[in-house]
């Protein structure tokens, strides 16, 4: 918390009330394209949706809810891309189920068959949780007879309870989503711009890129919205349309989520200074905005476009296909899941280029270009051995990433430490499956084979996997490669050079700072086999993971296992 003296240095108490250029008092509320203010007031929000806006309310009312015996179910907004055995890994849209929330940033969760800790800030809790427990819990229906209209009766009204709920939530959630916006472009980016000897209008557009744009689409959107909802009777509420109308509004969205990277980096370098950190906090007091950091609240942008497709997946679960809404709210859902779709790939494969940085940093005697030049996702990694013309077989550990495949040998003392010996080019290279028995070119016997051939040389490479299921993953991982490839050039998907070069700076001043013993890196908290109840105080994520692309305000990664986990081949296992 900032003390008032330091808050006083840049404002005096009467700057409280913002002054307009006409000398009038400027109002703070809310107002629309026409004119007119908006219907609620933050107070309005708070007592109306305590959670909403309060830190710490969703935590305790699904604390109380799981103490209560229910089942409390959530929805990842995101991949978990993890390399630590005691984190959960999942994908966008995956269900966890949340069996602890006592930790703020690290809930206790299982996702198929295992459990274990995952951030919390990458997930969207399910709106009607009492879903689960009805259907988990058996049915007596030929213990006892029930009268087939008042069955219905009930579960049509209970079916309407559950759609109201989706709506509220939406609405509820829309309404807090512009209180947040409107706090940016008037608590934050409004001072900064009056402040000029701190901040250059690059700065500003790098911080903040098109947020203003966004709040004036979303109030937009908002009042449209609030046109279409049904106040007495929710569940009729027809939205979809406006989601349709709307659709290629969002598409502001990808501008944004294009610029956060680079707005994180730009904000964490002016934190350094302590002149800064007690601006923004000034900022936020002055606005009487809810304890939640300014790279928090420039996250809110990138969560909420996630969060639609999951949104509106609930509300047309819960909309019956006579519903005149039905077929609206299914369109949208699936306009709302391309566009979040495009973002999250951006997200995973910018973590993916943090990852690549640290492993080629790893690697001993690396020769060429940076993996990075040509490269952005790892699709697979294994031992394969690999045969010359002369019939020598080489054991070889290979990763194979978009338009490359990586060779490395293991050190024969230190089987994590591996050395570089080669690489080539998907690109020029074609795929042939080689049956078991007396290859013909080779004159070899051969088993679980298969061969990379350049389209442009005579260069051929032949390859034998342990066993007939690893070469079935290698032959599926290089058409999936092919696959990506077309994908990313079709969606433009491109990761900027500055954004490259980051990464391997950073991963270089980490590799740096690491002992050549390796005998000062972290290690992994010895396995436990409590309740998380019992154990969450010694095994719980202590440290924030740092999310290097949409993450200041994410929950930060531990300290990197990679070192010590290097030999499982699987640094980059969701």
């Amino acid at each position: 918390m900032v003390a008032r003296g330091e808050i006083a240095r840049f404002w005096s108490l009467e700057s409280l009330h913002m002054v307009s250029s006409d000398g009038g008092t400027e109002s703070s509320a809310l107002v629309d394209d026409n004119g007119s203010e908006e219907d609620f007031s933050y107070e309005e929000l708070c007592q109306a949706n305590p959670r909403y806006l309060q830190p710490g309310g969703e935590q305790l009312a699904i604390n109380e809810l799981i103490s209560d015996g229910s089942v409390v179910c959530a929805e990842a907004l995101w991949d978990h891309v993890t390399m630590d055995d005691q984190e959960l890994g999942f994908k966008a849209g995956d269900v966890i189920q949340v069996l602890e929330a006592s930790n703020k940033d690290w809930w206790w969760g299982r996702n198929e068959d295992k459990e274990a800790w995952f951030p919390a800030s990458f997930v969207r809790l399910r709106v009607n949780q009492e879903e689960l427990s009805e259907n988990s819990s058996g049915t007596h229906g030929e213990e006892q007879e029930e009268d087939t209209n008042t069955s219905h009766h009930k579960h049509s009204e209970n079916k309407h309870q559950m759609r109201t709920n989706v709506i509220q939530e939406i609405m509820n959630t829309e309404r807090v989503y512009i209180k947040h916006l409107k706090d940016i472009c008037e608590g934050y980016i409004r001072q900064c711009r009056k402040h000029t000897g701190m901040f250059t209008v690059a700065q500003l557009a790098t911080i903040f890129g098109n947020i203003e744009d966004i709040y004036k689409f979303q109030r937009k959107f908002l009042k449209d919205l609030e046109k279409q909802y049904n106040k007495e009777e929710p569940h009729l509420s027809e939205i979809g349309s406006c989601f349709l109308q709307h659709q290629e509004g969002f598409a502001i969205y990808s501008e944004y989520c294009n610029n956060h990277p680079g707005a994180c980096v730009e904000l964490s370098n002016l934190m350094k200074q302590g002149k800064y950190r007690h601006f923004f906090e000034a900022c936020r007091l002055l606005q009487q905005m809810i304890d939640i950091a300014l790279d928090g609240f420039l996250l809110t942008p990138v969560q909420k476009i996630c969060k639609y497709p999951l949104q509106l997946a609930e509300l047309l679960k819960y909309t019956t296909q006579e519903h005149s809404d039905y077929n609206n709210i299914k369109a949208a859902y699936e306009a709302m899941k391309n566009v979040a779709c495009l973002i999250n790939e951006r997200k995973r494969k910018l973590e993916s280029v943090d990852k690549i940085a640290r492993w080629q940093v790893s690697i001993v005697g690396w020769e060429g270009l940076d993996i990075l030049d040509r490269s952005s996702e790892l699709i697979h990694s294994g031992e394969l051995t690999k045969i010359t013309k002369q019939g020598k077989s080489q054991q070889r550990t290979f990763f194979l990433f978009d338009h490359q495949l990586v060779s490395c040998k293991k050190d024969l003392l230190r089987r994590d430490m591996l050395y570089y010996k080669g690489r080539m080019d998907m690109d020029e290279m074609e795929l042939v499956d080689v049956e078991d028995g007396r290859d013909k070119d080779w004159n070899l016997n051969v088993r679980n084979a298969f061969k990379l051939v350049s389209r442009t040389t005579d260069e051929v490479h032949l390859f034998c996997a342990k066993k007939q299921e690893d070469k079935a993953k290698w032959l599926q991982a290089c058409a999936d490669e092919r696959r990506r490839v077309q994908e990313d050039q079709e969606m433009g998907m491109e990761i900027s050079e500055n954004q490259k070069k980051l990464a391997m700076l950073n991963a270089q001043k980490a590799g740096q700072g690491k002992s050549k013993d390796y005998s000062g890196c972290p290690v992994a908290p010895p396995h436990q086999n409590l309740h998380p109840l019992h154990q969450r105080h010694i095994t719980v994520p202590t440290s924030i993971p740092q999310q290097q692309v949409f993450a200041l305000a994410e929950p930060k990664r531990k300290p990197s296992l990679f070192w010590h986990t290097f030999h499982k081949l699987a640094p980059f296992r969701k």
